[in-house]
């Protein structure tokens, strides 16, 4: 896991996002995954939401789709949750965390 500043890092480049990856009734598939995965080998960081109508605990729809693509769980709020990944190769990180 990070380290409390790299987490307040991560929470203030999220602030500003929009959530790309949206949750609905069937939970974690295989698509929502696929997304994900897509979505951090772009971009690093992102912000999902589940849908309103859906009654699914944030948390643990979080720690689920964390452990499939492999990334950290940044924040938890209400609906919404970001999640990051370092990018493998050293010359797609768009991302500095401090030390």
């Amino acid at each position: 896991m990070r380290t409390s500043s790299q987490r307040a890092y991560l929470r203030s480049l999220a602030q500003t996002m929009d959530p790309i990856l949206y949750i609905g009734y069937a939970g974690i598939t295989e698509q929502v995954i696929q997304q994900a995965d897509d979505a951090l080998a772009a971009r690093e960081l992102i912000k999902c939401s589940i849908q309103k109508s859906v009654d699914i605990d944030t948390r643990s729809m979080c720690d689920a789709l964390c452990e499939a693509v492999h990334a950290d769980g940044v924040q938890c709020i209400g609906r919404k949750f970001v999640i990051y990944r370092r990018a493998r190769q050293p010359e797609k990180r768009k991302i500095q965390l401090p030390r």
